[in-house]
């Protein structure tokens, strides 16, 4: 007994260290990547520094003044979008009770990785690759990568390690880069149409997100069922409102000046559209209102409309929502048990149901408005290709990192306060999503 306890005690002295030496390896990592953006080693940042201090000389005339005053105005909708990044995609990951610190901490983690890590990687490259470091649409695209990061980690929430979101997030953010250069930048798909990410941000993520989790079922299988209840679902609530209300600032964020009101507008429809349909379909389709429905499907319609945004017009974006937030109430409550048992793998957050097939959607619709179809519909199977496989290569390597002690809960990494996380059971109120 003795032997075996001493044994423990080893075993134990040997996971602190490696987590440890993880931590000490990822610390130096972000250190080197500061200093990576220091102007004395990135020329792409002595450049923009040069550009800014020489035009803090210059009176603002016609051309440029404008283009200070655009700038300004796309640093506004920048603000929105960090509000939806972190407090609405916060907010709405912490329906899983005994998860919250959890999964507002990951938030601000992956976050805090993605951002920086875009704009390091984009400040290298050749002419058709490197985007200006210090520039409000460099900043406006980050942030779309960590929008598509955190809709991936929603697949695996409450089964990672907080280590596991940093890697994850680490892997994630060169494969997007890659897979937006591959549909927007390189010239193969020409013509493709994806303004507000409907596949670029939205599909990907949840694709890679899937990626990570195929064939993991049987690493939980024995683990409780994620759990929710009123609280947890008020404050998830909570988050799908933030981001509502912000959506139109992530659609119309890089589209032309002229056309800013209009994809507002659109949004907005898009949205009203599918939280109408949410409400009809839940009620059809389950005989009472289920709140996942409406703190998730009701969001569809900002998903779909993104393709077309700045394209189309409130009567076809409000009916594209309805298609939307059907389509999402349909995968909740039906689609998503058949996926789980085809990919092996537990989709916490629904991703599939949210981002996934209304995103899929809005890139279909888009076809009507391009009139080219084979680049259209191209361009979304090779994301979702890239996706799947990049996801999928980042999940075997994470799970070399070990399993989360105690799934679905803060006790096993946090301090928590007396009473308020109790012991994981089977009474209460109990709801597995995706």
């Amino acid at each position: 007994m003795t032997e075996l306890s001493t044994k423990g005690k080893v075993n134990n002295a040997q996971k602190l260290h490696v987590n440890k030496g993880l931590l000490l390896f990822l610390l130096l990592f972000f250190i080197a990547s500061a200093l990576i953006l220091i102007p004395s080693i990135n020329h792409n940042v002595s450049s923009s520094m040069s550009l800014i201090n020489s035009e803090g000389g210059k009176v603002y005339q016609n051309s440029s003044q404008y283009t200070t005053i655009f700038d300004t105005l796309k640093y506004e909708r920048s603000i929105h979008i960090l509000a939806m990044l972190l407090v609405g995609f916060g907010f709405l990951m912490v329906f899983v009770r005994k998860h919250g610190y959890s999964s507002i901490t990951a938030t601000f983690l992956v976050v805090s990785i993605a951002i920086p890590m875009y704009v390091i990687i984009k400040s290298f490259g050749g002419e058709s690759f490197s985007k200006p470091t210090i520039s409000i649409d460099t900043l406006l695209y980050a942030e779309f990568a960590a929008a598509s990061l955190l809709i991936a980690i929603g697949a695996p929430l409450g089964r990672l390690k907080m280590d596991q979101y940093v890697i994850m997030g680490l892997l994630f953010v060169p494969a997007y880069i890659f897979n937006e250069w591959l549909l927007l930048e390189s010239g193969i798909f020409k013509g493709f149409l994806d303004t507000g990410g409907s596949i670029v941000i939205h599909a990907f993520g949840a694709y890679f997100g899937l990626g990570v989790i195929a064939n993991t079922l049987s690493r939980f299988k024995n683990d409780e069922a994620c759990e929710n209840d009123s609280n947890s679902n008020q404050f998830c609530l909570l988050g799908s409102m933030i981001l509502w209300l912000f959506w139109p600032s992530f659609t119309s964020a890089i589209v032309a000046p002229e056309r800013v009101v209009l994809t507002a507008v659109n949004t907005i429809f898009a949205l009203c559209g599918a939280t109408l349909a949410t409400y009809i379909f839940t009620k059809i389709i389950r005989g009472k209102i289920e709140i996942e429905d409406i703190a998730n499907a009701a969001l569809a319609g900002g998903v779909a409309i993104g393709s077309t945004c700045d394209m189309t017009t409130p009567g076809y974006a409000m009916l594209i929502g309805i298609a939307a937030g059907a389509l999402s109430v349909i995968g909740y409550s039906i689609i998503a048990p058949k996926l789980e048992k085809f990919i092996k793998g537990t989709d916490t957050c629904g991703i599939n149901n949210l981002h996934g097939m209304p995103g899929i959607l809005g890139g279909i619709v888009a076809v009507f408005i391009t009139g080219q179809p084979v680049t259209q519909l191209s361009g979304i199977i090779v994301t979702l290709l890239v996706a799947f496989v990049c996801g999928k290569i980042t999940g075997v390597v994470i799970n070399l990192l070990g399993k989360k002690a105690i799934p679905y809960s803060d006790s096993d990494e946090f301090f928590v306060e007396e009473g308020s996380i109790d012991t994981l059971s089977t009474s209460g109120s109990s709801q597995k999503l995706g």
